[in-house]
């Protein structure tokens, strides 16, 4: 996941902007939003739902993983020393991948309840609101005005999870056909015998309530 390179100058100077527009938005309701560095929550809801009650499914990245990540060919020593360059641990059963067939870190779950000003860096900026986990265990998720996830959703990242299909299932990066990345924009992930997988919306997060 190398979002710095892929960033256009329309989506950075939409950065830019975001403390103004966001403040003119919410003005009326008196909310308050800072600027943060760039953030990026993984969400696993149907890209054309406004709301839903699954986020304590969805996680998030406190700094860009892409540039923290293990190559494929890199994976034995990954393997052996449990611990990547960036010092980070590497869990056997539950791995992720990103289109570059970069290993990657696991992000913090569940994600933490309040409110974020997401974009997809398209033309959508929307403001995504997370509640706490209730009784049952289920936390809600609602974006504002309207948008959808898929609006919110940066096209160009991949993040998808593996875990083993059966308890003894042989699911490791060695089993990775490398020839199938990168991985472009509307294609999936390449499946992986042994291993269960599942693809994660990313979302920029580039705002939060004080």
């Amino acid at each position: 996941m190398r979002t710095n390179s892929s960033l256009s100058r329309s989506f950075l100077a939409m950065v830019m902007m975001i403390p103004v527009l966001v403040q003119a938005t919410y003005a009326e309701s008196q909310i308050k939003f800072k600027h943060i560095p760039m953030q990026y929550i993984v969400a696993l809801s149907d890209a054309g739902e406004n709301s839903g009650s699954d986020a304590q499914l969805w996680g998030l990245w406190y700094q860009d993983p892409g540039p923290r990540g293990c190559r494929l060919e890199n994976y034995k020593e990954l393997k052996d020393t449990g611990v990547a360059p960036a010092q980070w641990a590497f869990d056997g059963k539950d791995w992720w991948l990103e289109e570059h067939g970069l290993i990657m870190e696991k992000p913090t779950f569940p994600l933490p309840p309040g409110k974020y000003v997401v974009t997809g860096g398209r033309e959508v900026t929307s403001v995504l609101t997370v509640d706490p986990m209730d009784e049952s265990g289920s936390q809600h998720w609602q974006l504002d005005h309207d948008a959808k996830l898929y609006d919110v959703t940066h096209l160009a990242c991949h993040a998808a999870r593996y875990t083993p299909a059966e308890d003894n299932a042989s699911c490791s990066p060695d089993m990775v056909e490398k020839a199938a990345f990168p991985v472009a924009p509307g294609i999936s992930m390449p499946l992986i015998n042994g291993c269960n997988k599942k693809e994660y919306a990313v979302l920029f997060v580039i705002g939060e309530a004080e």
